[in-house]
């Protein structure tokens, strides 16, 4: 008697192990942070292992944990299927980006907002799969800079640039100036001193020829 309990606990370990042994956990894969900008879309990548048949038993789970805190919210659901939220902050903006087929459960956010900044949880489950690990996305929405204020930025630089070259051009103007007035004083100084020079010259050759030519007693004058 002893001995077929054993035998019956030992099949029954058996039995759980197997089952242990053939529900493999499911494993997810996920970006650990991503960053987008306001106003555009994102696509959350959220992919898959796992060892058993995909089928029409498996379930992908979407949730959200603002940053700001709270409880967690619905984003989105798969079974055989997408089922997008009919209600809440991503009603119209969380769509089906995945394709189970490729074990891939990623979804796409559109138009984010400011108060998407928080942690984004990817559950899926594949029946007897339905242990395992879940994915986190840590999504940090920043400014987006629009067109206008790219504008104002290409005006500013422009209008500093255009400003750097006419102060540029003024400054190189003067200097030419500058350096012509004093050529020109240069060269109308010297011809000054050739003239002056020319006229002394020309004196003294006349007083010599004068003296030369007066009688004795015109040196006493």
């Amino acid at each position: 008697m002893i001995g077929n309990n054993r035998c019956l606990g030992g099949f029954l370990v058996g039995i759980f192990l197997t089952g242990i042994y053939n529900a493999s956990a499911v494993e997810v894969y996920t970006t650990a942070a991503m960053e987008g900008k306001n106003g555009t879309d994102l696509t959350l990548r959220c992919t898959f292992r796992t060892n058993a048949p995909i089928g029409k038993l498996l379930t992908v789970s979407w949730n959200f944990r603002p940053q700001a805190g709270g409880s967690d919210e619905y984003v989105f659901y798969y079974h055989d299927e997408p089922y997008p939220p009919e209600s809440g902050r991503f009603k119209g903006r969380a769509v089906w980006s995945g394709d189970v087929s490729r074990k891939d459960a990623s979804i796409t956010i559109r138009d984010l907002k400011f108060t998407d900044n928080g942690t984004f949880y990817c559950h899926v489950k594949n029946p007897p799969d339905v242990y395992g690990t879940v994915g986190e996305i840590h999504l940090r929405v920043v400014q987006k800079v629009s067109m206008s204020e790219f504008y104002i930025l290409g005006v500013a630089i422009g209008g500093a640039t255009a400003a750097i070259i006419i102060l540029v051009a003024i400054t190189a103007s003067i200097q030419y100036c500058r350096k012509r007035r004093r050529e020109n004083e240069l060269s109308r100084y010297g011809e000054d001193s050739t003239d002056g020079k020319k006229m002394e010259e020309e004196h003294q050759e006349q007083g010599f020829i004068q003296a030369s030519h007066c009688p004795g007693w015109c040196g006493q004058y």
